[in-house]
């Protein structure tokens, strides 16, 4: 008897979609033996691909070193390739709960910035893993393109989120402006940017060899990430006000000055643009203005 009965089998689990149970300690055990079958066939997988090969190592190989017959091996994965990814399934799962339960006064963009961080925590958990997929994801394109499909599965979930938020009934909260016949396009940028702030810290985490404070790092990315599109700042913060100084000739669309301030994390910046033959006292009013904004 191989492992498929003494785990699989017995436990009425068929694949990573099967995921309803009936509460209670026996469907908790069958769930752990279901997260365990899987991490042992990638375990295996891995072993192999990185002693004799991708291309060369086949799903019987795989199976035969994890104890079980291929037929299990498929009943937990489609292909070899998605053996390397084997929490991405039930991590999507968490994710997509986490963005239903969040409560209606919490910031957008804060609900996609705690999703993502249950992807980064996945990864930081095994760090030895993580970083041995990295390198072997690294040398493999097939691997590579099979990270960009499931990197595009959490960005398309952020952006439905981003999306409904936006068509809720309730009060957008504070900082988060309705874009109109932008919507589609601002949930998307949104996304997209707290998908490629996770990826740049956890690939820059990565090459580290799994070692620091990744989830530190990655608030440090979120708060940049904050500033960027919150349309209205953290208390204490300006973002950007702009002040301008008409032309004196009346000409339309003639300007003599104009002054912009920005908060960055190291204080505010003010940004002047003159005609040259402005007049020195309509500069100073264009600083004064904006300053006083």
């Amino acid at each position: 008897m191989d492992r498929e009965q003494t785990s699989a089998e017995q436990t009425g689990h068929a694949g990573p979609e099967s995921r309803a149970a009936e509460p209670g300690p026996g469907s908790r055990r069958a769930a752990a033996q279901r997260q365990q079958m899987r991490q042992d066939l990638a375990a295996a997988a891995m072993q192999l691909f990185a002693t004799q090969g991708y291309e060369e190592t086949t799903v019987d190989q795989i199976a035969a070193a994890a104890g079980v017959a291929r037929r299990t091996f498929f009943r937990y994965f489609r292909s070899k390739e998605e053996a390397i990814f084997p929490d991405h399934d039930d991590t999507l799962v968490r994710v997509a709960d986490l963005l239903a339960s969040a409560e209606p006064e919490e910031h957008p963009l804060d609900v996609v910035c705690r999703g993502i961080k249950e992807v980064l925590r996945m990864y930081a958990s095994t760090p030895a893993v993580s970083v041995a997929r990295y390198q072997l994801i690294r040398q493999v394109p097939a691997l590579r393109e099979r990270e960009i499909a499931v990197v595009a599965r959490y960005e398309r979930l952020f952006t439905r989120y981003l999306l409904g938020r936006f068509d809720a009934s309730d009060t957008i909260p504070p900082g988060w402006q309705h874009g109109g016949d932008d919507d589609s396009m601002l949930a998307e940028v949104s996304a997209a940017a707290v998908v490629a702030a996770h990826n740049h810290v956890l690939r820059r985490w990565l090459r580290a060899g799994g070692h620091g404070d990744v989830e530190a790092q990655l608030d440090h990315s979120f708060a940049v990430i904050r500033g960027t599109f919150w349309a209205t700042p953290p208390s204490g913060v300006r973002r950007r006000s702009t002040v301008v100084t008409p032309s004196a000739t009346g000409t339309p669309g003639a300007l003599e000055a104009t002054s912009a301030l920005s908060a960055t994390p190291g204080g505010e910046v003010l940004i002047t643009v003159a005609r040259t033959d402005a007049p020195l006292d309509v500069v100073l009013d264009s600083i004064r203005a904006a300053l006083g904004h």
